[in-house]
């Protein structure tokens, strides 16, 4: 019998109950038994959804992130909060965001610190907080947390299966701060996780789930080393391993991987397919393995007839040796689809959301194990959406795809090197040195919400709507006047995301009502759903940032979301490839750039923050993704004339290994995430001579501490040894739309006061 069981199911909750309960918590309008309760309601709700499968996770379930919990768990603390001894979870949240909860009876617990460093979670738009060590760091487990989850599980009747990550893993996540080896410290690392399996399997759990998903990438000899230490030593333990890969093929890692001595191996079958095969020649004869046939991170329905067709054999071949699963944790897909009442009736046929997504296992499963026809109606229900999609004229534009056709070489040029546009600019913008801008948003307040709620239910009508932004766009305008600033935003009052706003005024695009994901903590976004060719019928933001610039006579930027990131930052179509798709969004918002440059505006700014978030695991396949998306963003940004300044914005990515493809986009100006790191991204500018402006972000917004002026001077001064004072910036490392009014007004006061001090002593 083929046994199904899935990898993570998404914490934040279906209406983003987690979201609001750690808002409310941090906010001290809540208290932290109320955070605890809810987190153990969700747990509970969940686990239930997952009933059907014959192995549920437990320990996936996190109040901020799935690896500060696992750094908690191995008692790996900066040494910045060891001193702190109230409530474990406040301690969490200091490293999480800086600061725990808004409590006037514990200024300890409140006491800010600066917050752990924030990265991408490989190649997904999930943020993940950085494990810190040095080489005199120790372990010590707390096993609390999984322990907890554990006894609610069995409460619940759930066959439990802990999920943790694994140590090589961990330790590769991780930054040595004192540029020690990470890799000596395994030694001292594992007889921590030995510990940890020796504690689950006091409890009766049979199988543990050890995340290695690093396992789908280039790794040199030391790592794969490791991985023969690592599982040579817990070898002995009671539990069985079932080691987990995804994202990716694990390619010359295969060998590696199928020679671990552990009970079972989950290999991502929707992006490694190519591996399994071979995979069943080199596996001994006793392990499981574990296939990924369900995409864990997009929404489409998974075509079922063809799966089977392909798995089937593999299920004569090994018996009860397969189980099945999604690719990976069900954490980048949405909950529920059922409750979706915004999207029409013939996409929602083409969607899967993570409870959609088990209940294809389960078809799967009783397929596999009982015959086709025991789910006939199923899989034939299955062949007509999948049809359907392929042949829906909705999804095919001759219009687009002849347009796609005439791209060519020069439509990715400026008109003068920068050089010679930074002359022109400068002459026309009459900015000082060290000129101070922001990222683009700024506070989205309750009123706001409150107006796009009121204009969306139909109880505020399209005039009063547009007065109620305009309002708030002129507080934001009055404000950055006041506040000194150099060149302005209009503030995104109007926007709801980055990536939807645009998504809903391109064709082409779909929108869930609840199709909620977690970026990192309580932050969520709703990824529109790119199911077709794509096109702009009319301006999306000219009318908005010709309001701003009429308002003032200092420089208004127009603000944009780039192709690339609006393509990382959907749920893209799976029909074509990803090349494709961004060329076509790259034509449209090159549309929208012409014609705010038509309207006047002087300054642009084309947000590509998700431009490395896309790169392939695989560094051999850099090159490739790096040509067609950085001639994305050239389609998008060049046809504007010389005195048009263009910038693009990056964000909580390392950067130092793409640094010429980020020259090759050549904009004008570029402002990237640096304070986070203490301008450790910088370091690509000792050996890279990086021709165009540069804005290290001098603040955290993510955290809600203060900057002092001191602080982003000496940030500042650690920029200028390694890039030209004439060529920086001073702005905040990403924008404000999620912090308050209260903490922006004196952090941009600090961050003004710090450019006028730098004028004078590096002017």
């Amino acid at each position: 019998m083929t046994k199904i069981h899935n990898l993570g199911f998404p914490r934040i909750g279906a209406k983003r109950e987690l979201k609001f309960a750690l808002e409310f918590y941090w906010k001290g309008e809540s208290s932290r038994d109320d955070l605890k309760a809810l987190g153990q309601q969700l747990r509970q709700r969940h686990w239930q959804l997952q009933t059907e499968l014959d192995l549920v996770p437990v320990g996936d379930f996190a109040f901020y992130d799935q690896v500060l919990d696992m750094s908690f768990t191995l008692g790996n603390l900066p040494e910045r909060v060891q001193d702190f001894h109230g409530d474990a979870l406040d301690n969490y949240f200091r490293v999480a965001r800086g600061r725990s909860a808004q409590s006037t009876s514990d200024t300890q617990c409140c006491g800010g610190v600066a917050a752990g460093e924030m990265t991408k979670w490989f190649d997904t738009n999930y943020h993940y907080i950085v494990p810190e060590f040095t080489a005199a760091t120790e372990f010590k487990l707390d096993a609390s947390r999984l322990l907890e989850q554990l006894a609610e599980a069995e409460a619940q009747g759930v066959t439990a299966k802990p999920v943790i990550i694994g140590p090589v893993t961990y330790l590769w996540l991780g930054k040595a701060k004192d540029d020690s080896n990470k890799l000596a410290l395994l030694p001292k690392l594992l007889p921590v996780y030995a510990e940890l399996l020796e504690t689950l399997a006091a409890q009766g759990v049979e199988w543990v789930q050890i995340d290695e998903p690093i396992l789908v990438t280039e790794l040199d000899a030391g790592w794969q080393n490791a991985f023969n230490t690592a599982y040579q030593y817990l070898q002995d333990g009671r539990v069985k391993l079932l080691l987990a890969t995804y994202f990716g093929q694990l390619a010359e890692n295969r060998s590696l991987a199928a020679n671990l001595p552990v009970a079972g191996l989950h290999v991502d079958a929707v992006n490694g397919r190519n591996d399994v095969l071979l995979l069943l020649g080199m596996l001994p004869e006793q392990m499981i393995l574990s296939l990924g046939v369900i995409n864990g991170r997009n929404i489409w329905k998974t075509d079922l007839n063809t799966v089977l067709n392909w798995v089937e054999p593999i299920a004569q071949q090994l018996g009860e040796r397969l189980w099945l699963a999604p690719s990976c944790s069900l954490l980048h897909v949405p909950v529920d689809l059922d409750s979706e009442q915004k999207l029409d009736a013939e996409i929602k046929s083409w969607l899967a959301f993570a409870k959609q997504k088990l209940g294809e296992l389960q078809v799967l499963a009783t397929a596999l194990n009982r015959g086709r026809d025991a789910v006939k109606a199923e899989l034939d229900a299955n062949r007509a959406a999948i049809e359907a999609r392929r042949h829906s004229s909705r999804v095919n534009n001759p219009a687009v795809k002849a347009a796609l056709a005439k791209i060519d070489a020069k439509l990715g040029q400026r008109q003068s090197p920068y050089a010679q546009r930074a002359l022109k600019q400068a002459a026309l913008l009459k900015l000082p040195k060290f000129p101070t801008t922001t990222i683009g948003s700024f506070p989205q307040t309750s009123e706001i919400r409150l107006a796009r709620s009121q204009f969306k239910s139909g109880k505020l009508d399209a005039a009063g709507y547009k007065a109620a932004m305009q309002a708030e766009i002129a507080r934001c305008v009055s404000e950055q006047e006041t506040l000194g600033l150099d060149v302005f935003v209009h503030g995104e009052a109007e926007r709801n995301d980055m990536v939807e706003y645009f998504g809903e005024q391109l064709d082409g695009y779909a929108f869930s009502q609840s199709g909620w994901v977690q970026s990192y903590g309580s932050r969520c976004v709703k990824p529109p759903i790119l199911f077709g060719d794509i096109s702009r019928p009319r301006p999306m933001t000219v009318e908005w940032i010709s309001y701003a610039q009429s308002l003032t006579d200092k420089p208004m930027k127009g603000m944009l979301t780039g192709p690339v990131t609006i393509l990382n930052w959907s749920f893209v179509r799976d029909d074509q490839p990803r090349s494709v798709t961004c060329k076509q969004l790259a034509l449209a918002i090159r549309e929208e750039v012409l014609d705010l440059e038509k309207a006047g505006v002087k300054v642009i700014q084309i947000d590509e923050a998700a431009l490395r978030e896309g790169l392939p695991l695989r560094k051999s396949q850099w090159q490739a993704y790096l040509d067609w998306a950085v001639e994305s963003f050239r389609i998008t940004a060049n046809g504007v004339a010389d005195e048009t300044q263009i910038h693009t914005h990056m964000c909580y990515s390392e950067f130092n290994d793409i640094i010429a493809a980020i020259a090759d986009m050549d904009a004008d100006a570029i402002t990237i995430e640096t304070s986070r790191s203490d301008m450790e991204l910088l370091d690509a500018f000792e050996h890279f001579n990086y021709p165009n402006g540069i804005g290290p972000g001098v603040y955290d917004i993510h955290s809600p501490n203060i900057p002092s002026e001191q602080h982003i001077v000496a940030l500042m001064h650690k920029a200028a040894e390694r890039v030209p004072t004439e060529q920086l910036w001073v702005n905040p490392d990403c924008g404000l739309k999620t912090r308050q009014w209260a903490e922006v007004i004196p952090a941009l006061t600090n961050m003004v006061a710090a450019a006028k001090t730098l004028r004078a002593s590096l002017g």
